[in-house]
């Protein structure tokens, strides 16, 4: 069974970049059976798609964020991170990795979530 964990700061300041790490055990993230996906939940909101890697490396993103958002990976290492530039208060969250099912087509593993607070 695979797992997913998020790991960085927990405070970053206004106009700085967040930076957020998710490492996947159990499943390798080259498996072209699913993608690998950053959801984040800000307070009093619904969940919102961020965007994801798939198999071959390619990223696809929120067109809301896409000018702010990268994510990348490290095969070495089987994770993948998430950059979000330019942060405002509005960016706070909880951030969540996510495992995505392509034959499925529904998320299926999620990591426990990581709170990000923007503030000065």
């Amino acid at each position: 069974q695979s797992q997913l964990q998020e790991s960085g700061p927990g405070l970053v300041k206004p106009s700085q970049t967040l930076s957020l790490t998710c490492d996947v055990f159990g499943g390798s993230i080259t498996t072209d059976r699913y993608a690998w996906t950053w959801i984040r939940q800000r307070p009093g909101k619904g969940l919102e798609y961020l965007g994801l890697s798939v198999n071959d490396g390619n990223t696809y993103y929120s067109p809301s964020l896409k000018s702010r958002t990268s994510i990348s990976r490290d095969t070495s290492k089987n994770q993948f991170s998430l950059q979000l530039r330019s942060v405002t208060p509005e960016d706070t969250a909880m951030y969540y990795c996510v495992r995505y099912g392509v034959v499925a087509n529904s998320y299926d593993i999620w990591g426990q979530g990581t709170q990000v607070t923007v503030s000065s």
